[in-house]
């Protein structure tokens, strides 16, 4: 039986089951090219970028050159949010009454929490199709074996040549939902690792960032 035959004689739970698994396959598979891209680049650009920044003179100098290292914007959030509390400012608010240690703090933090989360798109994705994709093919397959019985009731003795054919087709649905969380499984846990790799360099620099800044500031200063 050819797939456009078997699609035919499928009831809606059959044929929404199939477009499901499709449907997670397409979105799995786009978000692990997009992913391998995205920290393929970040880990090239990391290393030039921390080098970067450690070799300008300046704060205001490292970031003007990372704004042409830093393709994916990765360093250049939390230098330039540390950036603006280096600079003096009049205006007199919550966020000012602290001491710069806490400014720093905060402001580092909340930048590297938005590097992060962006890199960190897709994993749930990811996550969802592998865990979740075997049992929709598996529904798939007690739905077909369960429709292929019953269209045999009535129609005469039931042999294993007759339920055989049925059944066979039926389980198809379950590798389908194996071809579609095998990959989403990989994936996840292979760009998981590269990106666990990538988020300590980051809160790294962020440490090593904040200590600088306060080492180079007053006692009195990085008091207030």
């Amino acid at each position: 039986m050819d797939a456009l035959q078997w699609w035919r004689q499928g009831d809606a739970v059959t044929q929404g089951t199939a477009l499901l698994l499709l449907a997670m396959s397409v979105a799995s598979w786009a978000v692990m090219v997009w992913k391998a891209r995205l920290l393929y680049r970040c880990s090239a650009d990391l290393a030039r970028c921390t080098a970067a920044f450690w070799q300008a003179p300046s704060l205001d100098v490292a970031a003007q050159r990372l704004a042409s290292f830093d393709r994916e914007a990765l360093i250049l959030p939390m230098v330039s949010a540390a950036n603006l509390i280096a600079q003096p400012t009049q205006i007199s608010s919550l966020a000012t009454q602290g001491s710069l240690s806490q400014q720093y703090t905060r402001v580092l933090r909340d930048a590297l929490h938005g590097v992060l989360a962006r890199l960190q798109w897709g994993q749930v994705l990811l996550a969802t199709v592998a865990s979740t994709a075997p049992f929709v093919g598996l529904l798939g397959t007690v739905w077909g074996i369960y429709h292929a019985l019953t269209a045999l009731v009535g129609a005469g003795p039931v042999t294993i040549d007759r339920v055989a054919g049925p059944v066979g087709e039926a389980l198809v649905m379950t590798a389908a939902g194996l071809a579609v969380a095998i990959p989403a499984v990989l994936a996840y846990n292979l760009l998981g690792r590269l990106l666990g790799r990538i988020e300590a360099d980051l809160e790294g620099f962020a440490l090593d960032l904040r200590d600088w800044l306060l080492d180079g500031l007053p006692p009195a200063a990085a008091r207030r």
